[in-house]
């Protein structure tokens, strides 16, 4: 499996901590030159209508600078570690761009140009980018995926003629669990106590909280009517790939993000997946060429029991 290694994920975070630091000594050097309350806050127009103290200005900015360097060092792949250097740049050029816009006399307004000062963090962005892919060369080169070429590839359990066999295991996901739960909590409160436009953001943890719970835990089954997959919690949503439509199944290390680009049900060119995690994988080779994946543990007995039903069935 593409794991990323200590020296990329330490390039992921380097320039976030360097558009931190910078910020932070640009603070520091301007401190006596900002307001008490500083504009955070503009209108369409640019003119300031929300303002923040310095302290909680300062916790805010770190915690977004820090955060954002944990999720790009967390989930940063070689060919991507371009995006983790412009998403630095573009953040800490917006930072510093609302630091200069708040350098007024006491009697000026604060004004933030959306057009100069994004255009500002813009082409930051681009040179942090640049600075980033040209870093991508001190980085090893990941090792090609071998694809899945056929049933013959897959293991196999021995089975008599008749035997009644079957093969099911519980796997979840602890992430998508919690998320799912917070999401579903803040809903109805945000239903009920925000105005209309706040009022969509409890919608949205419903649309994401309900399918989410659903799919954070499942129930994946191999016996005689083929490979199914289902919520562990209720009836639906469920996939099943019937013996007829199998060519074959094997077992492979997973990557969710480099190869499914997240968790849930993925859909991607080629194959479709339930992914809950990284690592080890049942993949079924369909009779249309596509692949189903699902990441659960065991997978060798489930992959090669699969395949012995098939080959049993008279499709190998």
């Amino acid at each position: 499996m593409n794991r990323a290694t200590p020296r990329l994920r330490a390039l992921a975070a380097l320039p976030f901590v360097l558009a931190l630091a910078v910020h932070l000594l640009l603070f520091a050097r301007w401190r006596d030159e900002l307001p008490a309350e500083l504009a955070t806050h503009f209108s369409a127009g640019g003119e300031a209508d929300g303002w923040t103290g310095p302290t909680a200005y300062v916790l805010v900015s770190t915690a977004l600078l820090l955060g954002l360097a944990a999720g790009w060092t967390a989930l940063v792949r070689r060919r991507y570690l371009w995006a983790a250097w412009a998403t630095a740049g573009f953040a800490g050029g917006l930072l510093v761009q609302l630091l200069r816009a708040n350098r007024v006399d006491a009697f000026e307004a604060v004004v933030f140009a959306p057009g100069m000062d994004l255009g500002v963090a813009l082409a930051v962005a681009v040179v942090a980018g640049a600075a980033g892919w040209a870093l991508t060369a001190l980085v090893p080169e990941e090792p090609a995926r071998e694809p899945f070429d056929g049933p013959g590839d897959g293991p196999r359990l021995p089975l008599a003629a008749g035997e009644a066999v079957g093969w099911s295991k519980d796997t979840g996901s602890r992430a998508l669990t919690v998320l799912a739960a917070l999401a579903l909590t803040a809903a109805p409160v945000t239903l009920l106590v925000a105005t209309w436009p706040g009022a969509l953001l409890g919608l949205l943890g419903l649309v994401i909280g309900v399918p989410g719970l659903a799919l954070a835990r499942v129930r994946v089954t191999v016996d005689r009517h083929g490979l199914t997959v289902r919520s562990a919690l209720v009836p639906r949503p469920r996939v099943r790939v019937p013996l007829d439509g199998v060519e074959g199944a094997s077992v492979r290390e997973i990557d969710a993000i480099a190869d499914f680009g997240g968790w849930g049900y993925r859909v991607r060119a080629h194959r479709t997946g339930v992914v809950l995690r990284s690592g080890e994988a049942l993949v079924v080779r369909r009779g249309s060429g596509r692949e189903f994946a699902v990441t659960v543990p065991d997978a060798q007995t489930a992959a090669a029991l699969l395949n012995a039903l098939v080959e049993r069935h008279g499709k190998v």
